[in-house]
């Protein structure tokens, strides 16, 4: 019999632990049908889950149908216990994503679709809870393949019928062609389609009524993809677990060959700063179904099982054939410390935990020495209540937290090289890096373009394992970079002295001084977030929203409640589904997925609390280390360059040319071309002429590290123009006086007065000058651009204020020029925080106003005397010359 894997999944309350038991129900593998809120379904079978009425763990259940066997794996649906739900879905063949027919598509239910895409798993749709008041079917499908694909398409009605044939054959043209040929569309083109990701049936229903589950179980034995394994064996390990008896269960899927009971299996890698390898025997191989198992002499490939007698097993590992496992996508983002029960021993209970590591690797557990303190990271507050709890129940440990902090990441800004020596009597190594920003969300990618005549390939390969064996700290607040390639691009070893422990100093100290010459940026995690409240606290709601440094669309009304989304940073978010339960009563909801790492919204007053100095990390030092006269010594980071002994070619050789003291400090531009606006590279080109994109290359060195009033920072200045200045215009108006009276008698003289002053400014400071003035209500407007004397005059278009356009601009140019923004717009200024610009409130732009024009009546009046005096001397030789 063909073997089927199939994971369930779905947003928090969509229905999927019910739609399972409607399966096991109806295909015969139970006889009575399990309910959540009766706490006796066959899949919670943890007395947690059946406590908290949700799935924490994920479980497998085994039935058949007539030509096919079932392996359904149920999944965690809350967003804290994601890390378990992603690892599940690499051992998938298909998934089953659950809607809630009232709810629709939710943020989780998203951020689970851009999963299913990572790992290109064909999916099918239950779109649920079909029986309530507001369960709409036109508009949940219209909504399925608005907000996840287009090829969704509505399988409840006849099978056979014209209409589903066309919908399926739109799917891809070769179907099409086949469709027009012969009027029909084959169930093996169907099974392509949901192979490929191009089509994904929906089957309306009830779950807990068990009205259209029947349906949706014939579509699911005749449509679903079933893979094809090799005869090698390999395994995927996805779960590590125990018994009831404390045994060490590994959970796998055999994807190639067969295991038999005492086969021999191997695993680690053996390279340096890798997994040691190992061999142990598969003692016991169990097929479970719930809370029972079945033994087995024999698992064949496309089963799932848990083995008995392994300990070197890790989640995510690869056995045999098998193709690697990829790292997960979704990472903790809060970190707490644990607080031991009065004389409970801390190694102890550290030893237990590791435990708990080994079943939820990205629970990461850390011992701080210097602290003596275990520190753990977690997605969330519901997940930290379960850990307690499962503390106490495993160890006998009566365990608190503390309130927990953010888990920042750190990336850089712009190409930079960073270079590490390390020379100490009789070892040498010497590693050139180039350190490259990359796309968010990216991680981290290593590469070498270092030749083989200047660095043995042995040599390169070791600094790649020494780039990826370890988390590189960042230079603001020490947390793990991210969003970086990293190139090997030049290096030296020595033939007598060189030891592999020579290239492991070197490589780190090349990353660590690489980022103390970059332009680093804190990132702080984001939710997606949706907010459901009475219609009368939508006010409060945005209010709240704008407070914790969120963003939102305009409201929707939906009955009689009123719907907020938008993005919000985790920090700000804390504690809030609380609030949102007191203030509405218990009748509003909050929901928030973890959407990625974006600039921190408050950098300065984050990088200022920690108060991390990189220079005095010794465990992460940027120093290298030079031999003379037969002994080592320390040079600085920022003379190293100088020092090193071999040439990359990425460094720029000449003098930077010295700035005067009265001479404005001006900083030059980034590596990298302006961003497709048509607007700003109109200005950008009419200013500066057609843009170009340069090769990347590290930025030259400068003389002084920047102070901490940016939302980027540099251990070195880093030359970044030109800069830019946008003004939102009205906001400036009415928050000086003398403009704000003006404006009240007429609006026009203080729209003149305002570009008439900023003006004299640009011709003072040299930057680029855009005042943005709001034309949103003018019906038909178009927007436009135009120059006023040496200046940029932006009228918005219909529907867009000053805000939108000025939020547009700094992302935009902020990732890659210096970018401020003159407003007293408290949400405004976090918006452009957020997205790499500099703020200046309204009175600190009127003082910077107010120094320039002193500074230029100081000028003229330093040319008048100077001319008074060239009058003067004229004067004098022209009567010397008359005598």
């Amino acid at each position: 019999m063909k073997k089927l894997v199939v994971g369930i999944l779905a947003h928090v309350d969509a229905g999927k632990t019910t739609l399972s038991e409607g399966m096991l129900y109806v295909s015969g593998a139970v006889r009575k049908l399990g309910r959540v809120d009766h706490q006796n379904a066959f899949l919670d079978t943890d007395a947690l889950e059946r406590q908290r009425g949700i799935t924490i763990f994920s479980k497998q259940a085994v039935f058949t149908l007539p030509t096919v066997e079932v392996t359904l794996l149920d999944t965690p649906g809350h967003v804290d216990f994601s890390s378990e739900m992603e690892r599940t879905l690499q051992v998938l063949d298909c998934a089953i994503l659950v809607i809630s027919g009232t709810d629709g598509v939710q943020g989780h239910t998203q951020t689970l679709w851009k999963l299913l895409e990572r790992y290109h798993i064909p999916t099918l749709l239950f779109v649920n809870k079909m029986d309530l008041d507001g369960a709409d079917r036109a508009g949940c499908l219209a909504q399925l393949r608005e907000r996840l694909h287009d090829g969704c398409v509505d399988f409840t009605q006849e099978r056979e019928g014209e209409t589903l044939q066309e919908q399926v054959a739109m799917c891809e043209e070769a179907t099409l062609e086949r469709y027009l040929e012969t009027g029909t569309v084959e169930d093996g083109d169907i099974r392509h389609l949901i192979r490929e990701r191009r089509l994904f049936p929906c089957w309306f229903g009830s779950a807990l009524r068990l009205e259209g589950v029947e349906a949706f179980l014939e579509g699911l034995e005749r449509y679903a993809p079933i893979p094809d394994y090799p005869a090698d064996f390999g395994a995927q390990v996805y779960k590590i677990g125990r018994d009831a008896q404390g045994g060490r269960l590994t959970y796998l899927k055999v994807t190639g060959g067969s295991l038999k009971v005492k086969d021999l299996l191997s695993g680690g890698t053996g390279d340096a700063g890798g997994e040691a390898p190992w061999e142990e025997k598969a003692d016991q191989i169990r097929i479970y179904s719930g809370e029972r198992f079945q033994t087995t002499d024999r698992a064949e490939a496309g089963t799932v099982c848990a083995v008995t007698g392994l300990t070197h097993t890790r989640a995510g590992e690869s056995l045999g054939s098998a193709r690697p496992m990829q790292l997960p996508m979704l990472e903790p983002v809060l970190t707490y410390r644990l607080n031991l029960p009065e004389g409970a021993d801390p190694h102890t209970a550290l030893r237990r935990l590791r435990e708990l590591e080994e079943e939820d690797p990205q629970l990461h557990i850390l011992w701080n020495e210097s602290l003596r303190e275990i520190h753990l990271q977690l997605m969330g507050e519901v997940q930290l209540e379960i850990l307690r709890a499962i503390i106490e129940e495993r160890f006998g440990l009566s365990v608190t937290f503390d309130t927990g902090s953010i888990l920042y990441k750190e990336t850089i800004a712009a190409p930079v090289e960073g270079v590490g020596h390390f020379e100490p009597l009789r070892h040498y190594a010497e590693v050139h890096l180039l350190l490259e920003p990359g796309p968010r969300g990216s991680g981290m990618c290593f590469a070498t373009a270092c030749s083989e005549d200047m660095l043995d390939r042995n040599w390169q390969r070791l600094v790649l394992t020494h780039l990826a064996e370890r988390v590189h700290l960042g230079v603001l607040t020490g947390s793990p970079i991210t969003d970086m390639k990293i190139t090997l691009v030049a290096g030296r070893s020595h033939a007598k002295h060189t030891e592999g422990g020579d290239f492991r100093q070197a490589t780190y100290r090349a990353v660590r001084q690489g980022l103390m010459e970059a332009e680093s940026i804190l990132l702080e995690p984001w939710y997606d977030v949706r907010l459901e409240v009475p219609a009368a606290q939508v006010g409060r709601a945005m209010s709240d929203l704008q407070r914790r440094g969120g963003t939102m669309e305009p409201p929707e009304t939906v009955g009689e409640y009123a719907v907020l989304t938008g993005r919000a940073p985790v920090a700000g978010m804390r504690d809030y589904a609380a609030e949102v339960a007191a203030y509405t009563r218990g009748q509003g909801r909050l929901f928030c997925t973890l959407s990625g790492y974006e600039p921190c919204h408050n950098a300065q007053q984050v990088v200022e609390e920690m108060g991390y100095d990189p220079e005095r990390d010794v465990e992460h030092t940027p120093d290298s280390v030079f031999c003379t006269h037969g002994a080592g010594y320390v040079v600085k980071w920022d003379q190293v360059k100088a020092q090193m002994h071999v040439e990359s070619g990425l460094m720029r050789r000449e003098e930077e040319p010295e700035i005067s003291e009265s001479q404005p400090r001006r900083e030059a531009r980034y590596t990298g071309s302006l961003a497709e606006d048509a607007e700003l590279q109109a200005i950008y080109e009419r200013t500066y002429g057609k843009v170009e994109r340069d090769a990347f290359r590290p930025q030259p060195k400068a003389p002084a590290r920047t102070s901490l009033d940016e939302s980027r920072y540099n251990v070195r200045t880093q030359n970044r123009g030109p800069e830019y200045l946008l003004v939102d215009g009205y906001n400036i108006i009415h928050a000086w006086d003398e403009l704000k009276e003006l404006a009240r008698a007429d609006l026009s003289a203080a729209r003149k007065a305002l570009m008439d002053i900023l003006s004299n400014y640009q011709g003072f400071r040299k930057c680029e000058v855009i005042v943005v003035f709001d034309a949103y209500k003018v019906k038909g407007n178009p927007g436009s651009v135009s120059k006023y004397h040496n200046i940029h005059v932006v009228y918005t278009k219909e529907a867009e204020t000053a805000d939108n356009y000025i939020e547009k601009v700094t992302y935009e140019l902020g990732r890659k020029y210096r970018v401020r923004v003159a407003t007293s717009d408290g949400v405004e200024q976090l918006i452009i925080l957020g997205h790499g610009a500099l703020r200046v409130s309204a009175r600190m732009f009127r003082m910077e106003i107010e120094q320039a024009e002193g500074q230029i009546a100081d000028l003229i009046a330093q040319n008048n005397r100077k001319n008074r005096k060239l009058d003067q001397l004229q004067y004098r030789l022209g009567g010397e010359q008359k005598a």
